[in-house]
């Protein structure tokens, strides 16, 4: 017997892994920078230059990149460096083979760098990298039989069909002009242009992305009078890339990363160095899923012949729900008084880390930090700037009712506005919103008919059966049920007892007559 099949897309992880890359490494600082007085700020970021998958593996090569912030020895003025440090790890992953898709994501975990004397450094960083292999699964739903004959069962199911599975990456490039008041740029110190305020939607054939850039810059002006100049600027942005499969009302899961981040001076028409070309690169990771109705067979039947129903075992998944939830953070920051009193703040920068997550009966917890670097000036003329770390820890619940252990869910963690302001000399109030948005599935295993056979009836078992038979419905009973057993039809029923609903009640009578 032929069935009439709907086909629908699910992701499915075929393995994943994580790995940890530790660096402790000596730097000698080159030979045309001056000396290092005191450390003021470091960050770092990763370059991946290779990722290559063999059977059970993936081999992983690029750089990490270490850039340092400090005060001369002798002149007290502010410089900066880069350090590059060869990075080449390899994560073990059973089962996977060359053709295979790798996700992989890393997260710097810790960063500290200390002065050994003037010319030399110890830089310490931990990178941990997580890889997920993906395999996309078709499942054939049967939705029906193409014989008349046969008596269906059929239940309406609503079902997550993955359209969207890629990587891209989005460019955005925009110059900034610095305003009449400020110096010239001689020398670029120390830049920033983080991500903020995305909001990424789906269009027909393409991803429609809004947000804005906030970037800050330090630099050192042709004048040596003048002090080292700093600019925050806010820097909003629209783009709409191009995305094959892609409809309005698809359900996107989008994972955004920053995959490189540069600023360059450029002169302007007076050929003066005035000009700031702000250049980013985002990776979007996407997967977008459509929630879909189908009509599932469950089980089939005819009076006339046997049908054997042969199954297979498949995981389904629904969408449970769909929040998008918002933690607001506020606290005060003491900072240390051998440094003097803070006369102003010139920028503050965060990462959210989410540690852990478990589920309630009202949702999910997520617990977690927001990382801050604050850089500001302190009351010295010689070499005001000097920063800080500190951490704001968050618990939040995003709900979710009705979450058990059968669900499974993406969870998303954004910063998406970040402040700090002076409370006094001696504290920094900081204010913070972390964007937590969670796609919850509902999985269960359901045995799928994958075929039907027909044989003739037994007609032993079937002759053995009364022609006419008085039936009381008990409790759990449906007329498709009872027809079923009896070898006769729903229509026949409803028919002979002149029924004109299709549910019947416990305690019932029926007559059920035989028509094999």
């Amino acid at each position: 017997m032929e069935l009439k099949k709907e086909s629908i897309q699910m992701l499915r992880i075929k393995n994943k892994a994580a790995a940890q890359a530790t660096f402790d490494e000596d730097y000698n600082v080159p030979d045309v920078k001056p000396d290092i007085g005191r450390l003021v700020q470091s960050k770092a970021d990763v370059s991946m230059e290779e990722v290559r998958l063999s059977e059970g593996r993936a081999l992983l090569k690029g750089t990490l990149n270490a850039d340092l912030l400090y005060v001369g020895e002798k002149e007290g003025r502010i410089y900066s460096l880069s350090a590059k440090l060869p990075l080449d790890e390899m994560i073990n992953l059973e089962g996977i083979e060359g053709g295979d898709k790798l996700c992989l994501k890393w997260e710097i975990e810790d960063l500290s760098v200390h002065m050994i004397h003037s010319r030399k450094l110890n830089i310490k960083a931990i990178v941990t990298f997580y890889a997920v292999v993906d395999e996309l699964a078709v499942v054939e739903l049967p939705v029906s039989a193409e014989d008349q004959e046969v008596s269906v069962k059929t239940e309406k199911v609503r079902l997550m069909s993955l359209r969207v599975h890629k990587k891209d990456t989005l460019r955005i490039k925009d110059d900034i002009t610095l305003a009449s008041n400020r110096p010239n740029v001689e020398n670029l110190l120390w830049y920033m242009a983080e991500p903020r305020n995305l909001d990424l939607r789906p269009g027909e054939n393409k991803l429609r992305v809004k947000g804005e850039l906030a970037v800050f810059l330090l630099y050192t002006g042709y004048e040596e009078e003048n002090p080292p100049q700093w600019l925050e600027y806010t820097m909003p942005f629209s783009n709409e890339m191009e995305c094959s499969g892609c409809m309005e009302d698809l359900i996107p899961h989008i994972e955004v990363s920053l995959l490189h981040q540069g600023i360059e001076v450029k002169p302007d028409p007076d050929g003066e160095e005035r000009i700031l070309q702000v250049d980013v690169v985002l990776e979007l990771n996407m997967k977008m899923y459509r929630e879909e109705e189908h009509e599932l067979l469950l089980d089939a039947y005819s009076p006339h012949k046997e049908c054997v129903l042969h199954r297979k075992k498949e995981m389904l998944e629904s969408l449970l729900v769909r929040n998008f939830s918002r933690c607001r953070l506020t606290d005060r920051i003491e900072v240390k008084e051998s440094q003097g009193k803070v006369l102003q703040l010139c920028h503050s920068s965060g990462k959210v880390k989410v540690d852990k997550t478990r589920i309630t009966d009202k949702g999910i917890v997520a617990e977690g930090i927001v990382a801050l670097k604050i850089l500001y000036i302190i009351g010295n003329d010689e070499m005001p700037f000097y920063s800080m770390d500190a951490m704001l820890p968050f618990t939040h619940l995003i709900e979710a009712e009705e979450i058990g252990k059968d669900c499974t869910y993406l969870l998303q963690a954004d910063l998406e506005q970040l402040s700090t302001a002076m409370a006094d000399g001696d504290e920094i109030e900081v204010k913070a919103a972390v964007g937590l948005n969670v796609l919850v599935f509902r999985q269960w295993e359901e045995q799928l008919i994958e075929s039907v056979e027909e044989q003739p009836l037994d007609r032993k078992k079937l002759e053995s059966m009364p022609g006419i038979t008085v039936y009381i419905v008990k409790a759990g009973d449906t007329l498709w049920d009872i027809a079923k057993k009896f070898y006769t039809t729903v229509d026949e029923i409803s028919g002979v007892n002149s029924l004109t609903e299709k549910e019947v009640k416990p305690g019932q009578s029926l007559i059920l007559i035989r028509q094999g």
